[in-house]
């Protein structure tokens, strides 16, 4: 491993033929009113620049991958903490994209602990699975008493305008939440070209994006009013449901930017009964 001096900070960059290692630690804690990045930590290239206060007591940060692509055997690792009470929001500026392999699997593990109290909100953009590409995803949320989350991820299968279809493509993509060390919620989905769930009527139907949102604690009774916020988007199928007090919206599209715009809807009408804040948007989003 060689350190190298970056901003102040220093860079761990692995010297290895079997893919690189990004790590992000971050640590969040409320200091006189308002939320600060406390604690930082990254090797290789996965880190965070400036925060930002655009609604005064909530911290923005934006994580950035500035190689912007993913190889096989690559490892991208994020760990935030969120000490008692404080409040983040999470983005990221571009899509992540993996690449077609036929070395080992690409990994993506990205870890978060929200303090009694806390708020997170992790809204990444989407991320883009070429075809012959080998992943395996996967989000551990632990909430504390009291803790809020909402939380989003589209997923491309392909780049059908460029001709990718998602040919020889396979991803595991785990989602796993708990309260109090109690599981809430365990969701996965494993993706392979050829598989019917890809195609049929009772999987995917042929729809390359798959958009999920999961928020809680939900009061009752909101899905019908949030159902008939979103109404019925034109080519999206949408579905609603709830697990306890864990809200799920799942869509397909055909593009990810309409699924993309229909969860930004979705976070907007959610963000002040779960997370307690009107909505304000990440200027990252309008660039």
């Amino acid at each position: 491993m060689t350190p190298v001096e970056l901003a102040g900070a220093t860079e761990t960059v692995p010297e290895t033929r079997d893919g690189w290692l990004g790590r992000l630690e971050l640590g969040f804690a409320s200091r006189g009113g308002r939320t600060r990045l406390a604690r930082r930590r990254h090797e290789g290239p996965l880190l965070v620049q400036r925060s930002f206060f655009p609604e005064g007591d909530v911290c923005h940060c934006y994580v950035i991958h500035p190689p912007g692509g993913v190889a096989g055997g690559d490892r991208l690792q994020l760990e935030a903490e969120l000490d008692a009470g404080s409040r983040a929001l999470l983005t990221t500026p571009a899509a992540a994209k993996f690449y077609r392999t036929r070395a080992d699997s690409a990994r993506q593990e990205q870890s978060f602990t929200v303090g009694p109290d806390a708020s997170l909100e992790f809204l990444p953009t989407e991320t883009i699975l070429h075809g012959r590409s080998r992943v395996t995803l996967h989000n551990h949320f632990r909430l504390g008493p009291g803790a809020c989350l909402c939380t989003w991820d589209v997923l491309c299968l392909g780049r059908p305008a460029h001709g990718d279809h998602y040919e020889g493509g396979a991803c595991t993509q785990d989602l796993w939440i708990e309260r109090d060390g109690r599981p809430l919620v365990h969701d996965r989905l494993d993706l392979v070209h050829g598989d019917p769930l890809l195609s049929r009527p009772w999987g995917l139907d042929g729809f390359p994006v798959v958009g999920q949102l999961v928020a809680t604690p939900v009061p009752e009774g909101l899905e019908p009013a949030l159902r008939e916020h979103l109404g019925t988007p034109d080519a999206l199928r949408l579905g609603i449901s709830r697990i306890g007090d864990v809200l799920f919206l799942r869509c397909l599209g055909h593009g990810a930017e309409t699924v993309r715009a229909l969860l930004q809807r979705a976070w907007a009408f959610l963000r002040e009964p779960v997370i307690g804040r009107p909505p304000c948007t990440p200027r990252i989003w309008n660039t």
